[in-house]
């Protein structure tokens, strides 16, 4: 893009600003190098060790396996935890299809569990119902969105209740806190993950980690073809290509030193678009101040439904009518785009996804399936006066805006700026 002034009289950036980017600090480098000159460049070596050892330590668990992919552990995790072919498993519903996909991989039959308002996360008023729909479901994957815990005392007391399992996917919100305890410490089986826009970064690769020995010790065979103890190749059980390299381990464990750093500069993003905002008819993505404390991975805000011009949003398209002081998500990821800023949409719900539409749904009022896809605001309401389907409402109304740390306060200062012209 070239650099010129608008009609609003903002200059277009002229480098991107990302949404969310890897921050190396050159740690990284030299573990990369001592695999490299050690030789150890497949999936054995120090810095798997040292990787696994830091995440237990930081994290509080007694076990963490290094592997490929955050996917990679959330599989694991759903063998683990013994999932057959047509067993049906709650998931939640807005969220990445990596938190659901391993489900299916085993042949399992997700169910989504609606979200709720406080934290973007599952919803415990819907398990609750879910559980009274489904008594005979035994495994929950829970994920805490954009690295705010859900509501994980409520959500445990249910699944004891009903002797359920947690799987958790806190692969978006390492270092987050929950009753003053890391995430990764909550479900009988848990997942984080180092992709390339996580708060800390391999490239690529991701952790299960668990407090059962027995639990980690399979999934080091599992990961590794499950290779049995003999002389030569010899296979008993399915196995998996899915362990963490040492060069891949090297990049995580010269990020982890950084997580805490990270995590305040975020959080200063996060505190700066809350006051940029002030006056306009939006909010930041919300958490349980009094229980959690967020790693602030994206900072995200929500349009209020009376600001909200017309918008609607098919399978592949979206169409919006501009409205003078209104706005919604499709017209300010336009505008920042046009500016060279990079922002997202909220996760498309699951239940919303064509692959999944005809999975069971359940709302806090039992039966949330909805009649079409093609949604605008408002919808239907429940008897509370609030839209039935949660997550397709935080869907249509909400944004990820452009989080990454190495914006500075200008840019920032620019980036709400443009935000602001889209109400005007």
């Amino acid at each position: 893009m070239n650099k010129r002034e608008d009609q609003d009289g903002i200059v277009p950036f002229a480098s991107k600003i990302w949404l969310s980017s890897p921050t190396m600090h050159g740690d990284e480098i030299k573990y990369i190098i001592e695999a490299y000159e050690s030789n150890w460049m497949s999936t054995v070596g120090k810095n798997i060790n040292e990787v696994e050892h830091l995440a237990c330590e930081k994290i509080g668990c007694r076990y963490a396996v290094a592997l490929s992919a955050g996917t990679a552990a959330l599989h694991m995790a759903v063998r683990l935890a013994g999932v057959k072919p047509v067993d049906k498993i709650f998931c939640s519903d807005m969220t990445f299809d990596a938190t659901v996909n391993p489900v299916v991989y085993e042949g399992g039959v997700p169910v989504f569990i609606d979200t709720e308002y406080d934290t973007w996360n599952m919803d415990p008023v819907a398990l609750e119902k879910a559980f009274e729909l489904y008594p005979d479901v035994k495994v929950v994957v829970v994920a805490h969105l954009y690295g705010v815990p859900g509501k994980i005392d409520e959500i445990k007391k249910i699944c004891d209740k009903y002797g359920a399992l947690i799987i958790e996917d806190a692969a978006e919100s390492l270092g987050a806190t929950y009753k003053e305890k890391e995430t990764g410490n909550f479900g009988d089986f848990n997942c984080i993950s180092f992709n390339g826009n996580k708060i800390i970064t391999g490239s690529s690769g991701g952790m299960l980690l668990t407090n059962d020995k027995e639990a980690a010790e399979r999934v080091r065979k599992w990961s590794t073809q499950a290779r049995e103890n003999a002389p030569w190749y010899q296979h008993e059980e399915k196995g998996y290509n899915y362990r963490m390299s040492n060069v891949i381990a090297g990049v995580v464990r010269g990020q982890f030193p950084y997580l805490e750093e990270h995590i305040a500069q975020k959080k200063t993003i996060y505190e700066r678009y809350k006051e940029g905002f002030k006056g306009l008819p939006v909010k930041m993505n919300p958490f349980d101040e009094e229980n959690s404390v967020p790693n602030y991975w994206l900072s995200c805000l929500i349009i209020d439904e009376e600001a909200m011009c017309k918008q609607v949003r098919g399978e592949n398209e979206v169409a919006y009518i501009p409205e003078s002081g209104k706005s919604c998500p499709t017209e300010i990821l336009e505008t920042l785009a046009k500016y060279n800023a990079e922002g997202r949409p909220i996760w498309k719900p699951m239940h919303m996804q064509p692959i999944y539409r005809m999975h069971g749904f359940v709302t806090r009022e039992g039966n949330g399936r909805c009649k079409t896809n093609a949604y605008i605001a408002g919808g239907t309401l429940g008897k509370d006066g609030k839209p039935l389907d949660i997550g397709m409402d935080i869907f249509q109304r909400g944004l990820c805006l452009p989080s990454d740390n190495k914006m500075t306060a200008e840019e920032q200062d620019k980036v709400i700026e443009i935000i602001r012209s889209c109400f005007e």
